[in-house]
């Protein structure tokens, strides 16, 4: 380390952070500027300088002054330094004051003062930093002064040995020859007191012995030349110093007595700035007269003072004999009262005062205590320099006033001034002061009467304490009451005060402040007139108990529209508490707003004043401009709050500013007065009113306040207003006239709206809204059904939250789709959250705000009770029953669900910890994993496209999150195959670019288990050469070659700011980016990063269309933007959407809600406990679990099936998405979907929809269903009974049956069900492909559905094919897949179009399904020809992509057993054996080659809605065809023969036709694309066939 680094480094070694606060360079200034005063210091003196620096000069500046010393190392060095600059009146603002090791040339050695060796010296460098001093002649005379008090430190230091030596001597000399004329019993005492000096309890500053002289009459003592030592070290030849005695010093003299104790006139400058201490010991000669005197200055040290005085030499003696002349024993209660007195009597007067009038004193003080009274003490000094006075007080008369007053009284009384003071104030009824007036020099102690001095001090001591108990005692009976508000008023009251009121008005305050305790409150308002205020004036008295701020409480004034003329504050101490008045002048633009009219008085104007006022303070409700229409509009503050809710509202859906809209109101306060109105006429539940006069009222209102709207000028404030009155119409249900348990009205404010009624709201329009306003919180809460689920999340947008709610309620919407519950999604505001540094105050703020949300919900919510419907109390309603409200979990709101269920709970309501779903005795996600394994599954269909098994072949993953948290978590430990080669968080990047699976899949398994673990956590030893793990705050973050070859990474690339290489994370040619996290990262190149509105990862986020991974599992919300993941699929990754990856823990939460509400019954009934309840609930988990993930794995198998026919349907999609626009609430262009010009290109480009676009699809697909089954009478059926049972697990059924079939959702858990496996198996476009072809409503699809599925065995078949999950690829089935769904839509046409099952669907099913599930096994015997030739084609081609045999078998027969309809139909028309009606029919059909004009069919285009009616109806005739020949021939045969022989036998009777009919079916059939003409012409000759042949004999 060079010399300057030592320098700087020893100097500021044990600075504080603030004092190294300034650049490096200005430090080293400093440092070197003490250098160079050190440099130019003489030895054995102190280098003093005292500078305002400037750069220019020293290199440093600084805004104060700078006293800068430097001087050899020695103690008191600081303080006496801090004692001048503080004599000096100024202020310190930093000291820095370093022991420094220098050489002998004075260089700065890095050396500790206790190391410092030969050569070396300790000297201390002190830097002191004072407020500005301006004036130069002002910096030299605080020069002068430092230097000054530095002599007289190094002068007490270094003779310290020799004046303790003269101590010493005097005790030997005082020991071996003390005077002869000295009181023997004396010199002992004296001895031990010297010695006690000696013993640590003086500090020495100066010795000069004197002699006494005489002169013409007068006294003097002469110094000794050269006995000076200390502060009184005389210089070289100095003369001896003479100085007169004043006449009462020289009055004694001569008195033979050793010792003086006494204070000196002068302050000390070492140590302490406080006068110093005088130990006078007299000299004797041989004759024993006194000759003069040896003199000590110093300090008496603290242990000196804490000493107990009975060991006090000499003042110890005093004492005990005091307390032996009392008489009183020392341990009685008077003797350890008089010890006490004496403990606390100033230790300067025990030494210096005689012994008698000590004693008198401690007596009558003793006295005092019994009944506390003012008194004085005086004690002038033995040389007449000054008077002692000792004033006790009664210690609640004691303040800095009285301390005044008294030292005034003192210094006139004796004609000196304050020298110093002290005071004690304890527990004693009595406070001590002391004061040391000094005289003039030139006058001695005038005399004083001392009766005449105690009057005077009882008079100034004394406060209006007796005019303040004369009030009272006028307006109080009850003496005990006016002594004990005496006692705690008496002294409260400020001086200011006093001279501002009377006592009498004193007496009204001190009850408001005893009314304010007495209830509990923290604040009062008192509004009143002066005499002389003007008409528009008012005053407030504001009583509070804490103290209040004006930025505080002015603008409360300004908001009830009042400007503030004058404030006056008193603080009253009562005892430990404080209270306040503050005394306001208030004046009000209009003197009208403070009269009364005919709606109310004036005292009932300043009693309304007074409540909102109160109410604003005491947070019940805001401050704000609404306020002032208390005196404009003559409304209470309750009113103003309906205004304000209704305000907070519109604020949320408009594009105004709050203040806005608020002065649309104060500026019309009648309209304002109305709208309260209307609000109550429709609401108020105390109005004597019946539902017929409460609409007819309401309207009258309505009318009245259009009226008074047509007057408003402002285009602005019209609308305003209108929406306001718009508001209210919308509302249906309020909590407003709701009490809380003590009968108050209630903090929160909710209405329950109609949003589709309120033109003025943005699109999605809810079918309900519940709004809560509180001063605390505000919230909105939007359903779209009267079932409907979603999270609720603490918003961080104060202004636009219900914005942030409805563009996520979309997304809850599709993710919904798979659930029984539409979507629906609440967020809350907490507007008085702490600071976020309190993070248990700031999280205790938020659970209050949630609470306060949650209670408004459950305040207008119906519950449901064993009598019925239960409306809830006060609450007029204008809609019907609404009993389902749920909540679950969302951002901010992840451990709220126990406490939403506590709510709910108090509340009663029916739903109980069924109300929000996770909680302790719910299904924890996490602890299940559902969403991680929901989303899971899409990635394995992801990869089983792929040609890859995840659960047993290794592949690469980068991903979003770390082990901590739940899907991120979860999600990487669902394969042992995982190589993950990079993640991040918030906090850390992990990089790891040849892991090994098996090693790192155990060490992501210990990180799960550990608590709140990081990618810090990670055991770096098993991470791959090249990786590791880096904080995200790093400034640039190493890349290794073999980082580089994992994530595909340029060659000349070593290193990347942290941002860069995330994104390169999100670009890596891996096979899997697996989203865990929180954010948005990928967006379409089309769209900017303001669009995404998640500005956090905007350096980070990544266009989808450079992703280069082949598959994306999206395991947390909004990771990639919609278009994002649209661009990213048209490039060929494989991606779905949010919504259908991670539905499964909202699939997972709405089981339990319905699995609790079916139970909820047998635990009130208590035929269950809770905690069997619990422990059934645990036992299904993986039950749950399985029934969830069959969601997510059939939606995932559903569009890898429309991924397959994207083309070859893209013209029906283009049809589907208007149908579901109108029918389904799909907006298209907010979900992104393709435009007509999109379509357009695409259709050029021979593709149709992506993935992310068919999760739209599917979404709204199933809830247009949903909303269309639900109350059709579906769910009556008894066939729909078994589908109620199955949604619940197993051992659900069997404890809860009866539950479950009385289950309050039955119907739309069915509905929830069929819409499901509607959209599931017959694909998106099923239903509306249906109903388009074939005029049916949506509930007969559902029922034919339902009947096809059971018939044909559906979940038979899908068994079997899932069962080949990684046997065989998907693309084999898929074709599986969609060969059954081609059967599906075939079969319920035919339903449609051939039964009615109005009658009941298990009468269909156990009608056909028998016989159809008898004879598809057998289709292989049934079919003939080239039909059977093409069956077994089919077989064979399954049997070789791996299909087992029997499957093979059942699949390429699944169109044929379509035609089983017909026959069983057939069948039993004609009373025939099914089997036989079979072979006939597929007879008839190779003979006629009707195969194959159905596959001619099939190959027809669907370009628009008539192409694919038309491509119906021919299939539907040829099956006709087929039917009715199958009749014919069935009745014109003779039965038992072979059926071929039959048909033969039929076909030879009938030859001419046939002939006809086979020329020109076989022309057909040559052709190699036969169109719709051919094909019909075909049939019309076919049908002639059939006409002919059911005509002839």
């Amino acid at each position: 380390m060079g010399l300057p680094d030592t320098l700087i480094d020893r100097f500021f070694h044990h600075a504080t952070d603030e004092a190294t606060r300034r650049a490096p360079a200005q430090l080293e200034a400093i440092a070197t500027s003490m250098a160079e005063l050190a440099a130019d210091r003489v030895p054995g003196r102190a280098a003093v300088r005292v500078i305002n620096p400037s750069t220019e000069e020293q290199g440093w500046s600084s805004r104060h002054t700078a006293v800068q010393v430097v001087t050899d190392d020695m103690p008191f060095l600081v303080d006496s330094v801090l004692g001048e600059v503080a004599r000096h009146g100024l202020q310190v603002h930093q000291l820095l004051h370093p022991q420094l090791v220098v050489d002998e040339d004075g260089a700065v050695l890095p050396v500790e003062p206790r190391d410092a060796g030969p050569g070396q010296r300790t000297e201390s460098w002190i830097l002191v930093e004072t407020e500005r001093v301006r004036r130069p002649e002002d910096l030299e005379a605080l020069a002068r002064g430092v230097e000054g008090v530095l002599v007289d430190v190094r002068r007490a230091i270094e003779d310290w040995p020799s004046m303790r030596q003269q101590a010493r001597g005097i005790i030997a000399e005082l020991e071996l020859a003390p005077p002869s004329t000295v009181d023997p019993t004396t010199v002992q005492p004296v001895v031990d007191f010297m010695r006690w000096l000696d013993d640590h309890h003086f500090t020495y500053l100066g010795y000069r012995s004197y002699d006494l002289v005489e002169e013409e009459d007068a006294a003097y003592l002469r110094s000794v030349p050269g006995s000076g030592l200390g502060i009184l070290r005389d210089e070289r030849g100095a003369p001896a110093t003479l100085s007169p005695l004043r006449p009462e010093a020289a009055a004694t003299a001569r008195e033979p007595r050793l010792l003086t104790v006494t204070k000196s006139n002068a302050r000390s400058t070492v140590h302490r700035s406080v006068p110093m201490d005088y130990i006078g010991i007299r000299r004797f000669d041989q004759q024993g007269r006194v000759v003069g005197e040896r003199r000590f200055l110093g300090l008496f040290t603290q242990t000196a003072y804490a000493e107990s005085t009975t060991r006090l030499p000499v003042a110890g003696g005093k004492v005990k004999q005091i307390l032996a002349n009392s008489g009183f024993a020392p341990d009685s209660h008077s003797g350890k009262d008089l010890i006490s007195v004496l403990e606390g009597f100033p230790r300067d007067e025990l030494f210096q005062a005689p012994v008698q009038q000590l004693e008198a004193t401690a007596l009558d003080v003793l006295r005092l205590m019994e009944r506390p009274a003012a008194r004085v003490y005086v004690r002038p000094d033995e040389f007449g320099r000054f008077v002692s006075c000792v004033v006790f007080l009664p210690r609640d008369r004691y303040n800095t006033s009285s301390r005044l007053r008294v030292q005034a009284l003192l210094e006139e009384t004796f004609g000196g001034e304050l020298s110093d003071y002290a005071t004690r104030v304890g527990d004693a009824p009595l406070a001590q002061l002391h004061y040391v007036i000094r005289l003039p020099k030139d006058r001695t102690a005038p005399p004083v009467d001392l009766d005449a001095l105690q009057q005077r001090l009882a008079e100034v001591t004394t406060t209006w304490v007796e005019g303040l108990t004369e009030a009272l005692a006028t307006h109080l009976a009850d003496e005990t009451q006016v002594g004990d508000l005496v006692a705690r008023y008496a002294t409260a009251f400020p001086e200011a005060y006093k001279e501002d009121f009377d006592e009498e008005t004193a007496y009204f305050d001190i009850t408001r402040l005893v009314d304010l305790e007495a209830d509990g409150a923290d604040a009062r308002p008192h509004l009143y007139r002066e005499p002389e205020d003007d008409e528009a004036e008012r005053r407030l008295k504001f009583y509070r108990v804490q103290e209040v701020s004006l930025t505080d409480v002015l603008p409360v004034f300004a908001d009830l529209g009042l400007e503030v003329t004058v404030q006056r504050p008193y603080e009253l101490r009562t005892g430990q508490d404080t209270s306040y008045i503050y005394d306001f002048g208030l004046r009000a633009r209009s003197e009208v707003v403070w009269a009364g009219d005919a709606r109310r008085t004036e005292e009932e104007v300043a009693s309304a004043f007074e409540d909102a006022f109160s109410a604003v303070w005491s947070g019940a409700a805001e401050s704000d401009k609404l306020n002032s229409l208390v005196l404009t509009a003559g409304l209470d503050w309750r009113s103003v709050v309906i205004l304000r809710t209704l305000v907070r509202y519109v604020r949320q859906i408009g594009t105004h500013s709050l203040e806005y809209i608020e002065e649309a109101l104060v500026a019309n306060p009648a309209i304002a007065r109305q709208l309260v109105a209307l609000f109550a006429a429709r609401f108020d539940p105390d109005l004597d009113l019946d539902e017929e006069a409460r609409r007819a009222r309401t309207q009258e209102l309505e009318e009245q306040t259009g009226t008074a709207l047509d007057e408003v000028a402002s285009l602005d404030q019209d609308r305003i207003l209108r929406s306001l009155v718009a508001l209210v119409g919308a509302s249906v249900r309020t909590n407003f006239y709701q009490r809380d348990a003590e009968g108050a009205a209630k903090a929160h404010v909710a209405l329950k709206l109609l949003p589709r009624e309120l033109v003025m709201l943005p699109e999605p329009r809810p079918a309900y809204e519940i709004w809560v306003y509180a001063p605390r919180v505000e919230g909105a809460h939007l359903r779209f059904g009267p079932v409907a689920r979603g999270g609720l999340r603490w918003s961080d947008r104060r202004e636009d939250f219900r914005t942030e709610v409805l563009g996520l309620v979309k997304a809850q919407m599709v993710k919904n789709a798979v659930i029984v519950p539409t979507g629906s999604k609440g967020a809350f505001f907490p507007k008085q959250m702490p600071p976020a540094s309190d993070r248990e105050a700031w999280l205790a703020e938020g659970r209050a705000a949630y609470t306060t949300f949650i209670s408004g919900l459950l305040d207008i919510t119906d519950n449901r009770t064993p009598e019925g419907v239960a409306p809830p109390d006060r609450v007029v309603r204008h809609d019907g029953d609404d009993t389902y409200l749920v909540v679950a979990a969302d951002k901010g709101t992840a451990t709220f669900s126990d406490l939403a269920n506590g709510i709910a709970r108090s509340y009663g309501f029916w739903l109980d910890d069924a109300f929000a779903s996770g909680g302790s005795a719910g299904y924890d996600h996490k602890e299940m994993g559902i969403t991680a394994r929901g989303a899971w599954e899409s990635v394995k269909r992801h990869f089983r496209e792929l040609g890859l098994d995840t659960q047993t072949e290794d592949f690469t993953v980068v991903g979003v999150g770390d082990m901590s948290g739940d899907v991120f978590g979860n999600g990487m430990l669902l394969s042992e195959h995982i190589r993950l080669v990079a993640a991040f968080d918030h906090r850390h990047i992990f990089l790891d670019p040849d892991p090994d699976a098996a090693t790192t899949f155990r060490e992501r398994q210990r990180m799960f288990e550990l608590p709140g673990s990081s990618w810090e956590d990670y055991d770096t030893s098993l991470i791959s050469e090249g990786g590791g793990v880096y904080p995200r705050t790093a400034k640039s973050v190493p890349v290794s070659p073999q980082v580089r070859s994992s994530l595909g990474i340029s060659e000349d690339v070593t290193a990347m700011p942290p941002a860069d290489l995330l994104r390169a994370i999100l670009l890596a040619d891996v096979d899997l980016l697996w989203n865990g996290g929180i954010g948005t990262y990928v967006k379409a190149s089309t769209q900017s990063h303001a669009e995404i509105g998640d500005r956090a990862n905007d350096p980070i986020r990544v266009d989808g269309q450079d992703l280069r991974v082949r598959v994306v599992g999206e395991g947390g919300n909004l990771g990639l933007s919609q278009l994002g993941r649209v661009e990213a699929a048209l490039r060929g990754v494989h991606v779905n959407t949010d919504a259908i990856d991670n539905s499964a823990g909202v699939d997972s939460s709405d089981h339990e809600v319905n699995i609790k509400i079916a139970l909820t019954p047998l635990v009130t009934e208590g035929r269950m406990t809770m905690e069997d309840r619990d422990a059934l609930l645990s036992s299904m988990t993986e039950e749950v679990a399985a029934k969830v993930l069959r969601h997510n794995y059939d939606q995932n198998v559903l569009i890898g099936n429309s991924r397959i026919q994207r083309e070859v349907m893209a013209p029906v999609h283009r049809r589907l998405i208007p149908y579901l626009a109108e029918s389904a609430g799909l907006d298209p262009a907010l979900e992104f979907l393709p435009d007509r010009r999109e379509w357009d290109r695409r259709a050029k480009e021979g593709t149709g929809l992506t993935s992310p676009e068919f999760s739209v699809l599917v979404a709204y697909a199933k809830l247009g269903l949903k909303e269309a089954l639900n109350g059709s009478g579906l769910a009556d059926d008894p066939a729909m009974t078994e589908t109620l049972l199955t949604y619940f697990p197993e051992p659900l059924r069997e404890r809860a049956h009866d539950q479950i079939l009385g289950h309050p959702l039955r119907t739309q858990i069915i509905v929830n069900e069929i819409a499901n496996a509607m959209v599931n198996r017959g694909g998106v476009s099923f239903a509306y492909r249906a109903a388009d072809e074939t005029g049916a409503t949506l509930t007969q699809i559902a029922r034919a559905f339902h009947v096809v599925r059971a018939v044909f065995d559906l979940p038979g078949y899908m068994v079997q094919v899932e069962a080949l999950d990684n046997v065989v690829d998907t693309d084999t089935q898929t074709e599986l897949y969609l060969e059954f769904r081609r059967l599906i839509d075939r079969a319920v046409r035919w339903f449609l179009n051939n039964r009615s099952l109005s009658s009941g669907m298990d009468e269909e099913i156990a009608r056909f399904a028998p016989s159809v599930q008898a004879l598809v096994p057998h289709f292989g015997e049934m079919l003939q020809g080239s039909e059977r030739e093409r069956w077994q084609e089919r077989v064979d081609w399954a049997e070789e992509q791996g299909v087992p045999a029997p499957l093979a078998r059942r699949y390429a027969a699944l169109l044929d057993s379509f035609s089983l309809l017909d026959v069983v139909e057939l069948a039993m028309a004609m009373d025939r054996d099914t089997e036989e009606i079979a072979e006939v029919y597929f007879g008839v059909s190779e003979a006629f080659r009707l195969d194959q004009l159905l596959t001619h069919v099939s190959a027809l285009p669907r370009t628009d809605r008539w192409s694919s009616l038309a491509r119906g109806a021919l299939r539907d005739d040829i099956y006709g065809v087929m039917r009715g020949l199958a009749r014919t021939v069935a009745e014109r045969t003779t039965p038992g023969s072979d059926s071929v022989e039959r048909v033969r036998e039929w076909m030879v009777e009938n030859r001419a036709a046939i002939n006809r009919t086979s020329q020109l079916l076989g022309s057909v059939g040559e052709l190699e694309d036969p169109g719709l003409a051919p094909i019909s012409v075909a049939l019309r000759t076919l049908r002639g066939l059939v006409r002919q042949g059911a005509a002839g004999d």
